[in-house]
């Protein structure tokens, strides 16, 4: 059965053949004459009972051109294709992502504060990096991994997505939460390691020299993004709670980052330094790494051909056949 929407043609170039058929139609419309002997007589009134089949002559003819044009399309190899793909990682990424929850995240500079900002954006990017995995480790004044490296997004989305203050001491310890991002990553045997580091502040506690996680990384080859998240100037920051309520109250607070350590990290690495001053950029942050690593796969397309040309020569043959046999034996008396 022809399948019209997956038909082609191996041979197009035969089809050309096909433009021939209407200049042979006109050559013998002109020549017509010629191919029947011509007998004058004084009247024709007893094959008046013949004329029918007379008339029919060019028929024959008809049958020919088909006949023809059928066995030009077989030459072209008419068939059906069906294509089925496999997909193939070829270069699997590992990816970490070391995020800063202290207190000063919950500062309202970016809407509605830097961490559920932030939340929103790193969903969106798991969403994107289907093929590779990913882990998540939080720091403060100290740092832990909240999720091992793993192929599975809806945990690591959920990890994301429940991301909170409060859950580790006060402070910054940038290095800590580089070296943990690094830890998870030394045994990891994917062909890219990366890390994308990101705080709002400079580091001001830990155990962990920020420059020697930086050394760490570079010796495993682990590329690190680093970015500095918060605006430019004052912002407010959480800096007690309502006695009445236990609201946090917030008050205006000049931002801070530590934008030469995080540059230097990712000079060493290989990696590239963002800044994030509100949520637009936080976002094309997050896009551009996604284009800057990208995960290679290959896709695999198997052909399966169903040819069609054997019914277009039977045609054709069927065509010729018939126009000889009628040719020898109904209109034998006329051609």
């Amino acid at each position: 059965m022809m399948d019209w929407n997956n038909f082609e043609f191996h041979n197009t170039g035969f089809l050309w053949l096909l433009t021939l058929i209407p200049v042979i139609a006109l050559w013998h419309f002109f020549m017509r004459k010629k191919d029947a002997a011509v007998l004058t007589m004084s009247s024709t009134r007893g094959f008046k009972s013949v004329s029918f089949l007379s008339k029919c002559k060019p028929f024959l003819y008809l049958l020919r051109l088909l006949g023809i044009a059928a066995i030009i399309i077989a030459l072209a190899k008419p068939r059906n294709v069906s294509v089925s793909r496999k997909t193939k990682s070829n270069k699997g990424i590992d990816i970490v992502m070391a995020i800063d929850v202290s207190a000063s995240m919950l500062a309202r500079d970016l809407k509605p504060n830097r961490l559920e900002a932030l939340k929103k954006v790193a969903v969106n990017f798991v969403d994107r990096r289907p093929n590779d995995r990913i882990g998540i480790v939080v720091y403060a004044g100290e740092s832990f991994t909240q999720t091992p490296i793993t192929s599975d997004k809806g945990i690591i989305k959920r990890t994301i997505s429940e991301l909170k203050w409060g859950q580790l001491e006060g402070g910054t310890a940038i290095g800590m939460g580089l070296g943990s991002a690094v830890n998870r990553l030394k045994e990891s045997t994917a062909k890219s390691k990366v890390i994308i580091l990101l705080t709002d502040g400079v580091n001001n506690s830990g155990n962990i020299d920020p420059r020697t996680a930086t050394e760490l990384a570079k010796e495993l080859g682990i590329k690190t993004y680093t970015i500095g998240i918060g605006t430019n100037g004052m912002a407010d920051f959480p800096w007690s709670r309502d006695p009445r309520n236990g609201k946090l109250q917030f008050r205006k607070q000049q931002v801070e980052i530590d934008e030469a350590l995080l540059k230097e990290i990712a000079s060493e690495t290989q990696g590239k330094y963002f800044r994030a001053t509100d949520n637009s950029s936080l976002k094309e942050i997050y896009d551009e790494i996604d284009a800057l690593e990208k995960t290679k796969i290959e896709e695999f397309k198997y052909y399966n051909y169903q040819e069609k040309f054997r019914l277009f020569v039977f045609l054709g043959l069927g065509f010729l056949v018939l126009e000889f046999i009628l040719k020898n034996t109904i209109f034998k008396s006329f051609i």
